[in-house]
Protein backbone atom coordinates (compact mmCIF):
# COMPACT_ATOMS: atom_id res chain seq x y z
CA UNK A 1 0.00 0.00 0.00
CA UNK A 2 1.51 3.48 -1.02
CA UNK A 3 1.75 6.79 0.80
CA UNK A 4 -1.32 8.56 -0.71
CA UNK A 5 -3.79 5.22 0.01
CA UNK A 6 -2.71 5.54 3.54
CA UNK A 7 -4.06 9.35 3.34
CA UNK A 8 -6.84 9.03 1.41
CA UNK A 9 -8.47 6.19 2.89
CA UNK A 10 -7.73 6.39 6.39
CA UNK A 11 -9.90 3.23 8.65
CA UNK A 12 -12.00 5.28 10.51
CA UNK A 13 -14.00 8.64 10.60
CA UNK A 14 -12.62 11.30 12.54
CA UNK A 15 -14.71 14.88 14.09
CA UNK A 16 -12.49 16.97 15.66
CA UNK A 17 -12.69 20.15 17.23
CA UNK A 18 -11.48 22.04 20.23
CA UNK A 19 -12.15 23.92 23.28
CA UNK A 20 -10.75 26.22 25.90
CA UNK A 21 -11.71 26.44 29.58
CA UNK A 22 -9.74 28.54 32.41
CA UNK A 23 -7.15 28.37 30.02
CA UNK A 24 -6.38 25.16 29.72
CA UNK A 25 -6.38 22.83 26.48
CA UNK A 26 -8.84 20.42 25.93
CA UNK A 27 -9.68 18.05 23.12
CA UNK A 28 -12.46 15.97 22.15
CA UNK A 29 -12.23 13.28 19.39
CA UNK A 30 -15.47 11.18 18.17
CA UNK A 31 -14.56 8.17 16.65
CA UNK A 32 -17.42 6.11 14.49
CA UNK A 33 -16.52 2.84 13.94
CA UNK A 34 -18.05 0.41 11.53
CA UNK A 35 -20.27 -0.99 14.19
CA UNK A 36 -21.34 2.93 14.92
CA UNK A 37 -19.98 2.88 18.45
CA UNK A 38 -18.86 6.31 19.46
CA UNK A 39 -15.94 6.32 21.85
CA UNK A 40 -15.29 9.88 23.21
CA UNK A 41 -11.39 10.62 24.62
CA UNK A 42 -10.93 13.78 26.20
CA UNK A 43 -7.09 14.66 25.71
CA UNK A 44 -4.67 17.32 26.88
CA UNK A 45 -2.14 18.14 24.80
CA UNK A 46 0.69 15.82 25.84
CA UNK A 47 -1.73 12.91 24.88
CA UNK A 48 -1.85 13.67 21.53
CA UNK A 49 0.90 12.70 19.82
CA UNK A 50 -0.12 9.63 21.47
CA UNK A 51 -3.64 9.29 19.53
CA UNK A 52 -2.15 10.02 16.57
CA UNK A 53 0.54 7.56 16.00
CA UNK A 54 -2.28 4.78 17.40
CA UNK A 55 -4.90 5.46 14.85
CA UNK A 56 -2.11 6.55 11.98
CA UNK A 57 -2.89 10.01 11.48
CA UNK A 58 0.89 11.97 10.45
CA UNK A 59 1.05 15.70 10.33
CA UNK A 60 -0.23 17.64 7.33
CA UNK A 61 1.69 19.50 4.70
CA UNK A 62 1.77 23.27 5.85
CA UNK A 63 1.03 24.77 1.92
CA UNK A 64 1.45 29.06 1.56
CA UNK A 65 -0.58 29.84 -1.02
CA UNK A 66 0.02 32.97 -2.66
CA UNK A 67 -3.04 35.90 -2.00
CA UNK A 68 -3.71 38.46 -4.58
CA UNK A 69 -4.72 42.26 -3.15
CA UNK A 70 -5.29 44.82 -5.58
CA UNK A 71 -3.36 48.34 -6.16
CA UNK A 72 -6.79 50.40 -5.44
CA UNK A 73 -7.11 47.91 -1.95
CA UNK A 74 -3.32 48.62 -1.03
CA UNK A 75 -3.97 52.06 -1.30
CA UNK A 76 -6.75 52.01 0.36
CA UNK A 77 -4.26 51.86 3.57
CA UNK A 78 -6.41 50.93 6.61
CA UNK A 79 -4.80 51.13 10.34
CA UNK A 80 -3.30 47.91 11.59
CA UNK A 81 -0.26 49.02 13.52
CA UNK A 82 -0.66 50.90 17.00
CA UNK A 83 2.18 53.08 18.18
CA UNK A 84 1.04 54.27 21.45
CA UNK A 85 -1.73 54.67 24.00
CA UNK A 86 -4.92 53.42 24.68
CA UNK A 87 -9.01 53.88 24.35
CA UNK A 88 -9.50 57.54 22.61
CA UNK A 89 -5.27 58.02 22.60
CA UNK A 90 -4.84 55.35 20.72
CA UNK A 91 -2.33 56.63 18.03
CA UNK A 92 -2.20 54.24 14.61
CA UNK A 93 0.08 53.70 12.04
CA UNK A 94 -1.54 53.45 8.31
CA UNK A 95 -0.52 50.58 6.29
CA UNK A 96 1.88 51.20 3.81
CA UNK A 97 3.03 48.83 0.91
CA UNK A 98 6.24 48.17 -0.11
CA UNK A 99 5.68 47.28 -4.19
CA UNK A 100 8.35 45.20 -5.89
CA UNK A 101 8.80 43.51 -9.38
CA UNK A 102 10.34 40.61 -9.24
CA UNK A 103 11.97 40.22 -12.76
CA UNK A 104 13.39 36.42 -13.40
CA UNK A 105 14.91 34.86 -16.63
CA UNK A 106 14.49 30.83 -15.98
CA UNK A 107 15.08 27.80 -18.30
CA UNK A 108 11.85 27.13 -18.61
CA UNK A 109 9.18 30.27 -18.08
CA UNK A 110 10.32 34.18 -17.74
CA UNK A 111 7.82 36.33 -14.89
CA UNK A 112 7.29 39.90 -14.04
CA UNK A 113 5.66 38.82 -10.47
CA UNK A 114 4.24 42.27 -8.92
CA UNK A 115 4.15 42.29 -4.60
CA UNK A 116 2.70 44.28 -2.29
CA UNK A 117 4.31 44.15 1.24
CA UNK A 118 2.50 45.52 4.20
CA UNK A 119 5.51 47.00 6.28
CA UNK A 120 3.29 47.30 9.56
CA UNK A 121 2.33 43.15 9.41
CA UNK A 122 5.28 41.61 6.75
CA UNK A 123 2.87 39.87 5.11
CA UNK A 124 3.63 39.84 1.09
CA UNK A 125 0.33 40.00 -1.48
CA UNK A 126 0.92 39.37 -5.28
CA UNK A 127 -0.51 42.05 -7.59
CA UNK A 128 0.04 40.32 -10.74
CA UNK A 129 1.72 37.21 -11.85
CA UNK A 130 2.89 37.51 -15.79
CA UNK A 131 4.40 34.43 -17.33
CA UNK A 132 6.04 33.91 -20.48
CA UNK A 133 7.57 30.46 -22.13
CA UNK A 134 11.34 31.54 -22.46
CA UNK A 135 11.23 29.07 -24.99
CA UNK A 136 9.24 32.05 -26.80
CA UNK A 137 11.98 34.19 -27.23
CA UNK A 138 12.53 35.60 -30.52
CA UNK A 139 15.72 34.04 -32.99
CA UNK A 140 18.62 35.97 -32.76
CA UNK A 141 18.63 38.21 -35.69
CA UNK A 142 21.44 39.39 -38.22
CA UNK A 143 24.45 40.26 -36.62
CA UNK A 144 23.69 39.89 -32.69
CA UNK A 145 25.81 37.57 -31.33
CA UNK A 146 25.12 34.07 -28.88
CA UNK A 147 26.43 34.74 -25.72
CA UNK A 148 24.96 31.39 -24.14
CA UNK A 149 21.99 29.26 -24.28
CA UNK A 150 19.05 27.92 -21.36
CA UNK A 151 19.41 23.78 -20.01
CA UNK A 152 17.17 22.97 -23.36
CA UNK A 153 19.53 24.72 -25.57
CA UNK A 154 17.27 27.88 -26.70
CA UNK A 155 19.51 30.98 -27.63
CA UNK A 156 20.45 34.19 -26.38
CA UNK A 157 21.56 37.64 -27.24
CA UNK A 158 21.24 40.58 -25.20
CA UNK A 159 18.79 41.91 -27.43
CA UNK A 160 16.21 38.78 -27.43
CA UNK A 161 16.61 38.82 -23.68
CA UNK A 162 16.23 42.88 -23.11
CA UNK A 163 12.92 42.33 -25.68
CA UNK A 164 11.44 39.56 -24.10
CA UNK A 165 11.83 41.15 -20.25
CA UNK A 166 10.47 44.47 -21.43
CA UNK A 167 7.40 43.22 -22.78
CA UNK A 168 6.99 40.29 -20.16
CA UNK A 169 7.13 44.09 -17.27
CA UNK A 170 4.76 45.93 -19.82
CA UNK A 171 2.23 43.34 -20.03
CA UNK A 172 2.46 42.75 -15.84
CA UNK A 173 2.38 46.48 -15.15
CA UNK A 174 -0.72 46.87 -17.32
CA UNK A 175 -2.39 43.90 -16.30
CA UNK A 176 -1.65 45.04 -12.11
CA UNK A 177 -2.77 49.06 -13.14
CA UNK A 178 0.24 50.27 -11.07
CA UNK A 179 2.06 53.47 -12.03
CA UNK A 180 5.87 52.52 -12.62
CA UNK A 181 6.87 56.25 -11.40
CA UNK A 182 4.37 56.69 -8.69
CA UNK A 183 3.71 53.17 -7.53
CA UNK A 184 6.87 50.74 -8.04
CA UNK A 185 9.25 51.27 -5.26
CA UNK A 186 11.91 49.00 -6.34
CA UNK A 187 13.30 45.86 -8.95
CA UNK A 188 15.39 42.66 -7.83
CA UNK A 189 16.41 41.05 -11.08
CA UNK A 190 17.24 37.37 -11.19
CA UNK A 191 18.32 34.08 -13.34
CA UNK A 192 18.14 30.47 -13.71
CA UNK A 193 19.93 30.59 -16.79
CA UNK A 194 23.85 29.61 -15.65
CA UNK A 195 24.05 26.10 -17.16
CA UNK A 196 24.35 27.31 -21.00
CA UNK A 197 27.20 29.56 -20.17
CA UNK A 198 30.83 28.83 -20.51
CA UNK A 199 31.88 32.10 -17.89
CA UNK A 200 31.35 34.31 -15.79
CA UNK A 201 31.62 36.90 -18.80
CA UNK A 202 28.97 35.19 -19.98
CA UNK A 203 26.37 35.07 -17.13
CA UNK A 204 27.54 38.94 -16.49
CA UNK A 205 25.97 39.58 -20.14
CA UNK A 206 22.92 38.46 -19.07
CA UNK A 207 23.08 40.53 -16.07
CA UNK A 208 23.29 43.70 -18.10
CA UNK A 209 20.81 42.07 -20.84
CA UNK A 210 18.12 42.07 -17.66
CA UNK A 211 18.92 45.58 -16.58
CA UNK A 212 18.68 47.12 -20.21
CA UNK A 213 14.80 45.21 -20.38
CA UNK A 214 14.14 46.49 -17.11
CA UNK A 215 15.17 50.56 -18.38
CA UNK A 216 13.84 50.04 -21.76
CA UNK A 217 10.33 49.15 -19.63
CA UNK A 218 10.71 52.71 -18.42
CA UNK A 219 12.38 51.92 -14.71
CA UNK A 220 14.69 54.45 -13.41
CA UNK A 221 18.20 53.08 -12.29
CA UNK A 222 16.99 54.11 -8.86
CA UNK A 223 14.26 51.73 -8.67
CA UNK A 224 17.52 49.03 -9.32
CA UNK A 225 19.81 50.00 -6.68
CA UNK A 226 19.43 50.33 -2.76
CA UNK A 227 19.33 53.87 -1.31
CA UNK A 228 21.76 55.10 0.68
CA UNK A 229 20.14 57.15 3.35
CA UNK A 230 16.58 57.68 4.49
CA UNK A 231 16.37 61.17 2.92
CA UNK A 232 16.53 59.79 -0.38
CA UNK A 233 13.50 57.05 0.03
CA UNK A 234 9.76 58.35 -0.89
CA UNK A 235 8.66 60.03 2.06
CA UNK A 236 5.88 57.21 2.60
CA UNK A 237 8.71 54.81 3.28
CA UNK A 238 10.82 56.65 5.37
CA UNK A 239 8.93 55.79 8.84
CA UNK A 240 9.81 52.18 7.99
CA UNK A 241 13.44 52.28 7.11
CA UNK A 242 16.22 51.53 9.88
CA UNK A 243 18.55 53.06 7.38
CA UNK A 244 19.55 55.36 10.33
CA UNK A 245 20.63 52.56 12.57
CA UNK A 246 21.84 49.52 10.65
CA UNK A 247 23.79 49.63 6.80
CA UNK A 248 23.01 47.07 4.32
CA UNK A 249 26.02 44.40 4.56
CA UNK A 250 24.91 41.51 2.76
CA UNK A 251 23.06 39.26 4.63
CA UNK A 252 19.20 38.92 3.66
CA UNK A 253 16.96 37.65 6.69
CA UNK A 254 19.66 36.94 9.25
CA UNK A 255 21.48 34.82 6.51
CA UNK A 256 25.18 35.51 4.88
CA UNK A 257 25.99 33.44 1.33
CA UNK A 258 29.57 31.45 1.28
CA UNK A 259 32.51 33.40 1.93
CA UNK A 260 35.61 34.07 -1.04
CA UNK A 261 34.26 33.22 -4.37
CA UNK A 262 30.52 31.82 -5.69
CA UNK A 263 30.66 28.40 -4.81
CA UNK A 264 27.80 27.98 -7.33
CA UNK A 265 26.05 30.40 -10.23
CA UNK A 266 22.54 30.15 -9.12
CA UNK A 267 23.59 31.42 -5.36
CA UNK A 268 21.37 34.14 -5.74
CA UNK A 269 18.22 31.81 -6.70
CA UNK A 270 18.84 30.11 -3.10
CA UNK A 271 19.47 33.09 -1.52
CA UNK A 272 15.97 34.62 -2.41
CA UNK A 273 13.80 31.02 -2.32
CA UNK A 274 15.22 30.94 1.31
CA UNK A 275 13.65 34.15 1.99
CA UNK A 276 10.81 33.85 0.38
CA UNK A 277 9.92 30.72 1.94
CA UNK A 278 10.60 32.80 5.57
CA UNK A 279 8.06 35.59 4.14
CA UNK A 280 5.85 32.70 3.15
CA UNK A 281 5.74 31.55 6.26
CA UNK A 282 3.78 34.59 7.19
CA UNK A 283 0.63 33.30 6.41
CA UNK A 284 0.93 29.92 8.36
CA UNK A 285 1.49 28.97 12.04
CA UNK A 286 4.66 28.08 11.14
CA UNK A 287 8.16 30.06 12.58
CA UNK A 288 10.38 29.16 9.39
CA UNK A 289 13.41 31.12 10.74
CA UNK A 290 16.91 29.70 11.56
CA UNK A 291 17.83 27.21 10.85
CA UNK A 292 16.03 25.92 7.88
CA UNK A 293 16.89 24.46 4.71
CA UNK A 294 15.54 25.29 1.33
CA UNK A 295 14.88 23.62 -1.88
CA UNK A 296 13.41 25.14 -4.66
CA UNK A 297 12.67 23.19 -7.61
CA UNK A 298 12.39 24.98 -11.29
CA UNK A 299 14.12 23.37 -13.73
CA UNK A 300 17.36 24.27 -12.09
CA UNK A 301 17.93 22.85 -8.33
CA UNK A 302 18.86 25.89 -5.57
CA UNK A 303 18.42 26.25 -2.08
CA UNK A 304 20.50 26.35 1.11
CA UNK A 305 21.37 25.05 4.34
CA UNK A 306 21.24 27.35 7.22
CA UNK A 307 22.43 26.94 11.27
CA UNK A 308 21.33 29.04 13.73
CA UNK A 309 24.19 31.37 14.22
CA UNK A 310 23.33 35.05 15.68
CA UNK A 311 23.14 37.64 14.42
CA UNK A 312 23.54 36.49 11.23
CA UNK A 313 23.24 32.34 10.16
CA UNK A 314 25.75 30.97 8.07
CA UNK A 315 25.34 28.93 4.71
CA UNK A 316 26.75 25.60 5.35
CA UNK A 317 25.01 23.65 2.63
CA UNK A 318 24.19 24.47 -1.12
CA UNK A 319 22.07 22.73 -3.43
CA UNK A 320 22.45 22.12 -7.21
CA UNK A 321 21.89 20.85 -10.16
CA UNK A 322 18.63 19.27 -12.24
CA UNK A 323 15.34 19.56 -10.97
CA UNK A 324 12.26 20.23 -12.61
CA UNK A 325 14.15 19.50 -15.68
CA UNK A 326 14.31 15.90 -14.91
CA UNK A 327 10.07 15.80 -15.20
CA UNK A 328 10.45 17.67 -18.37
CA UNK A 329 12.65 15.03 -19.58
CA UNK A 330 10.13 12.34 -19.05
CA UNK A 331 6.72 14.03 -20.12
CA UNK A 332 8.87 15.16 -23.64
CA UNK A 333 8.79 11.09 -24.23
CA UNK A 334 4.72 11.73 -24.58
CA UNK A 335 5.70 13.84 -28.03
CA UNK A 336 2.65 15.96 -26.54
CA UNK A 337 5.03 18.93 -25.82
CA UNK A 338 7.16 21.00 -27.79
CA UNK A 339 10.76 18.92 -27.89
CA UNK A 340 13.26 21.90 -27.65
CA UNK A 341 11.42 23.66 -24.56
CA UNK A 342 8.52 21.50 -23.82
CA UNK A 343 7.56 21.24 -19.83
CA UNK A 344 5.21 19.44 -17.81
CA UNK A 345 3.47 22.69 -16.87
CA UNK A 346 2.04 22.32 -20.15
CA UNK A 347 -0.06 19.47 -19.45
CA UNK A 348 -0.33 19.60 -16.00
CA UNK A 349 -4.42 20.16 -15.18
CA UNK A 350 -5.78 20.10 -11.87
CA UNK A 351 -7.17 16.62 -12.24
CA UNK A 352 -4.35 15.24 -14.14
CA UNK A 353 -4.18 13.08 -11.41
CA UNK A 354 -7.53 11.37 -10.92
CA UNK A 355 -7.35 7.67 -12.70
CA UNK A 356 -3.44 7.23 -11.88
CA UNK A 357 -2.04 4.11 -11.20
CA UNK A 358 -0.21 5.12 -8.18
CA UNK A 359 1.71 1.33 -7.95
CA UNK A 360 2.95 1.44 -11.15
CA UNK A 361 4.05 5.16 -10.95
CA UNK A 362 6.16 4.55 -8.04
CA UNK A 363 8.13 1.39 -10.05
CA UNK A 364 8.26 3.51 -13.30
CA UNK A 365 9.90 6.59 -10.39
CA UNK A 366 12.41 3.94 -9.09
CA UNK A 367 13.25 3.49 -12.62
CA UNK A 368 13.96 7.17 -13.79
CA UNK A 369 16.19 7.27 -10.20
CA UNK A 370 18.61 4.66 -11.52
CA UNK A 371 19.95 7.60 -14.20
CA UNK A 372 20.10 10.16 -11.33
CA UNK A 373 22.93 10.93 -9.29
CA UNK A 374 22.63 12.87 -6.14
CA UNK A 375 25.66 13.63 -3.65
CA UNK A 376 28.23 15.47 -2.32
CA UNK A 377 29.70 17.67 -4.86
CA UNK A 378 33.49 15.78 -5.90
CA UNK A 379 36.56 18.63 -5.88
CA UNK A 380 37.71 19.15 -9.64
CA UNK A 381 34.24 18.99 -11.06
CA UNK A 382 33.72 22.18 -12.90
CA UNK A 383 29.97 21.78 -13.51
CA UNK A 384 26.97 19.24 -11.84
CA UNK A 385 23.61 18.71 -13.72
CA UNK A 386 25.43 21.22 -15.93
CA UNK A 387 25.35 24.08 -13.72
CA UNK A 388 28.83 25.90 -12.85
CA UNK A 389 30.02 24.73 -9.71
CA UNK A 390 33.46 25.58 -7.55
CA UNK A 391 33.69 23.05 -4.87
CA UNK A 392 37.12 24.11 -3.60
CA UNK A 393 35.42 27.62 -2.54
CA UNK A 394 32.75 26.24 -1.04
CA UNK A 395 35.08 23.12 0.92
CA UNK A 396 36.97 26.33 1.49
CA UNK A 397 34.25 28.21 2.61
CA UNK A 398 32.76 25.35 5.32
CA UNK A 399 29.97 24.69 3.17
CA UNK A 400 29.05 21.45 1.57
CA UNK A 401 27.65 21.31 -1.71
CA UNK A 402 24.83 18.71 -2.99
CA UNK A 403 24.27 18.49 -6.16
CA UNK A 404 21.48 16.47 -8.57
CA UNK A 405 22.45 15.44 -11.91
CA UNK A 406 21.29 12.97 -14.82
CA UNK A 407 24.36 10.57 -15.60
CA UNK A 408 27.29 13.21 -15.85
CA UNK A 409 25.60 16.62 -16.60
CA UNK A 410 22.86 15.70 -18.25
CA UNK A 411 23.57 13.30 -20.63
CA UNK A 412 21.20 10.75 -19.83
CA UNK A 413 18.50 12.61 -19.92
CA UNK A 414 18.02 11.27 -23.26
CA UNK A 415 16.95 7.86 -21.12
CA UNK A 416 14.43 9.53 -19.06
CA UNK A 417 12.29 10.53 -22.53
CA UNK A 418 12.38 7.02 -23.83
CA UNK A 419 11.18 5.94 -20.06
CA UNK A 420 8.26 8.56 -20.56
CA UNK A 421 7.34 7.07 -24.03
CA UNK A 422 7.02 3.73 -22.29
CA UNK A 423 4.84 5.02 -19.78
CA UNK A 424 2.67 6.92 -21.97
CA UNK A 425 2.25 3.72 -24.21
CA UNK A 426 2.03 1.22 -21.43
CA UNK A 427 -0.33 3.10 -19.14
CA UNK A 428 -1.93 7.08 -19.64
CA UNK A 429 -1.05 10.72 -19.17
CA UNK A 430 -2.37 10.50 -15.46
CA UNK A 431 -0.43 7.44 -14.34
CA UNK A 432 2.94 9.27 -15.96
CA UNK A 433 2.03 12.27 -13.74
CA UNK A 434 2.00 10.48 -10.60
CA UNK A 435 5.26 9.05 -11.44
CA UNK A 436 6.93 12.68 -11.53
CA UNK A 437 5.26 13.17 -7.95
CA UNK A 438 7.25 10.08 -7.52
CA UNK A 439 10.49 11.41 -8.88
CA UNK A 440 10.24 14.84 -7.20
CA UNK A 441 9.75 13.04 -3.59
CA UNK A 442 12.64 10.70 -4.16
CA UNK A 443 15.22 13.74 -5.08
CA UNK A 444 14.08 15.44 -2.01
CA UNK A 445 14.32 12.09 0.04
CA UNK A 446 17.93 11.72 -1.09
CA UNK A 447 19.07 15.46 -0.89
CA UNK A 448 18.03 14.98 2.89
CA UNK A 449 19.81 11.96 2.91
CA UNK A 450 22.77 12.84 2.04
CA UNK A 451 22.68 16.22 3.61
CA UNK A 452 22.11 14.32 6.88
CA UNK A 453 25.11 11.93 6.09
CA UNK A 454 27.44 14.72 5.92
CA UNK A 455 26.57 16.19 9.21
CA UNK A 456 25.11 19.72 8.10
CA UNK A 457 21.04 19.27 8.99
CA UNK A 458 21.00 20.95 12.37
CA UNK A 459 19.05 20.27 15.26
CA UNK A 460 15.61 21.91 14.92
CA UNK A 461 15.55 22.58 11.41
CA UNK A 462 12.80 22.88 9.34
CA UNK A 463 12.29 22.24 5.66
CA UNK A 464 11.07 24.75 3.13
CA UNK A 465 10.17 23.41 -0.65
CA UNK A 466 9.46 25.65 -3.55
CA UNK A 467 9.20 25.69 -7.19
CA UNK A 468 6.98 23.89 -10.12
CA UNK A 469 8.36 20.50 -9.91
CA UNK A 470 8.22 20.20 -6.22
CA UNK A 471 4.84 21.52 -4.74
CA UNK A 472 2.24 20.70 -7.29
CA UNK A 473 -0.18 17.60 -7.34
CA UNK A 474 0.39 15.13 -4.72
CA UNK A 475 4.59 15.82 -3.91
CA UNK A 476 3.79 17.42 -0.47
CA UNK A 477 1.84 14.63 0.58
CA UNK A 478 4.47 12.54 -0.49
CA UNK A 479 7.65 14.26 0.82
CA UNK A 480 6.19 14.65 4.08
CA UNK A 481 5.81 10.79 4.02
CA UNK A 482 9.38 11.09 4.31
CA UNK A 483 10.70 14.05 6.06
CA UNK A 484 8.72 14.00 8.92
CA UNK A 485 10.81 11.99 10.44
CA UNK A 486 13.79 14.33 10.07
CA UNK A 487 11.71 17.79 10.41
CA UNK A 488 8.97 19.05 12.85
CA UNK A 489 7.60 21.46 10.17
CA UNK A 490 7.30 21.03 6.36
CA UNK A 491 6.55 23.97 4.39
CA UNK A 492 5.11 24.12 0.58
CA UNK A 493 5.23 27.83 -0.71
CA UNK A 494 4.29 29.06 -4.41
CA UNK A 495 6.07 31.91 -5.72
CA UNK A 496 9.21 31.78 -3.19
CA UNK A 497 11.23 33.42 -5.37
CA UNK A 498 9.39 36.66 -5.77
CA UNK A 499 8.39 36.58 -2.03
CA UNK A 500 12.30 36.40 -1.60
CA UNK A 501 12.82 39.99 -4.12
CA UNK A 502 10.38 41.32 -2.05
CA UNK A 503 12.47 40.73 1.02
CA UNK A 504 15.44 41.61 -0.42
CA UNK A 505 14.94 44.64 -1.54
CA UNK A 506 13.37 45.33 1.95
CA UNK A 507 17.15 44.07 3.25
CA UNK A 508 18.69 46.62 0.71
CA UNK A 509 17.00 49.20 2.55
CA UNK A 510 16.48 48.15 5.58
CA UNK A 511 13.06 48.12 5.98
CA UNK A 512 12.63 45.55 9.04
CA UNK A 513 9.87 44.91 11.07
CA UNK A 514 11.20 44.29 14.84
CA UNK A 515 7.84 43.42 15.84
CA UNK A 516 6.84 40.64 13.66
CA UNK A 517 10.62 39.56 12.43
CA UNK A 518 11.56 37.69 9.33
CA UNK A 519 15.08 37.00 10.74
CA UNK A 520 17.26 35.51 13.63
CA UNK A 521 15.89 32.25 15.48
CA UNK A 522 13.13 30.55 15.91
CA UNK A 523 11.25 31.53 18.75
CA UNK A 524 13.67 34.30 19.24
CA UNK A 525 13.30 38.23 19.11
CA UNK A 526 15.15 40.28 16.38
CA UNK A 527 18.26 41.18 15.85
CA UNK A 528 18.65 44.31 15.36
CA UNK A 529 20.31 45.06 18.47
CA UNK A 530 23.08 42.81 18.01
CA UNK A 531 23.33 43.90 14.44
CA UNK A 532 23.84 47.26 15.48
CA UNK A 533 26.80 46.35 18.11
CA UNK A 534 28.22 44.06 15.38
CA UNK A 535 28.23 47.34 12.88
CA UNK A 536 29.89 49.47 15.11
CA UNK A 537 32.57 47.45 15.70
Amino acid sequence: MNSLTKITTPPIKLVIFNSCFYHQFTMFIFIFTKLNLIIIIKLGVSKLSFIKKLLGLGPKPVIAKSRYITIEEAKMAPFTKKTRGQGYGTLMRPDVYYIVASVELGNTTTKCILTATNLNTSRTYLLDKTVKMTRDIRPPKKGEKVFGETVWHVELTQESVAELVKNTILESVKRSGISIEEDLDFVVRSTGVTAGFASPKEVGELIIALANGCLEAGIPPSKMSPSISKDSLPKKLRDFTLLDKVMFDGAVVSVVPPTGRAVVANEMEGELVTAGIKAGAKWTEVDYRNPCISMDFGTTLAGRIVNNDEPYARTVGNFCGLAGAISDAIIRGTEKVDQRGGAALDLYTRDILKKADWKAAEEFARRAHEHVDIRKVPEGRERFGTVPVDPKAAYDAGTTLIGCDVGKDGDEIPELTKLGHEIIESTDIHTLFATLDHVSANVVKRLIIEADDEGVIQEGSLLGVTGRAGITGHKPDLVLEFAKDYFADVLFVSDALALGAAVMARCMNSMGTPHTPLGGRQGGPCILGPRRKLQQK
